[in-house]
């Protein structure tokens, strides 16, 4: 544990402390309207935070019961993606593959991904951040 321990120390200790997205205490982000994901029915995200100036972002995304991905087809993003399945499963249409609830995943930028179907519905929580601070307009 103590090389973890190590790694975030020097992670913190180079972090810039002027990024914009907002300070939030704790709060329910049942209140926080969904909005449809690529016209894809049963794909909706809410937002959790935003930083205005690198385009990073933090989100929730849902696909209810019997939603199918495939018509985005495969995704690649020049952002990185780090996933964390919280409720539910998803099948990964390309990988032949299911994951489920309490799953992880670190996608760098380029990386192809998808397309999915979750059967019995999943919640994800997701934060995608800009490799370089250069003001992305998401």
């Amino acid at each position: 544990m103590a090389p973890i321990l190590s790694t975030v120390r020097r992670i913190k200790a180079g972090r810039r402390n002027d990024v914009p997205k907002p300070e939030l205490e704790f709060f329910d982000p049942s209140g926080i309207s969904m909005q449809s994901v690529a016209n894809i029915s049963g794909l909706s995200e809410q937002i959790l935070s935003v930083d205005k100036v690198s385009g990073d972002y933090t989100r929730l995304l849902h696909f209810e019961p019997g939603t199918d991905s495939s018509p985005m087809g495969p995704q690649i993003h020049d952002f990185r993606e780090e996933v964390w399945i919280i409720e539910g499963s998803f099948f990964d249409m390309s990988l032949q593959q299911t994951f489920t609830a309490g799953m992880y995943a670190c996608r760098p930028p380029g990386m192809t991904h998808g397309p999915w179907r979750s059967e019995e519905g999943c919640k994800t929580l997701e934060f995608r951040r800009y490799e370089s601070n250069s003001n992305h307009q998401g």
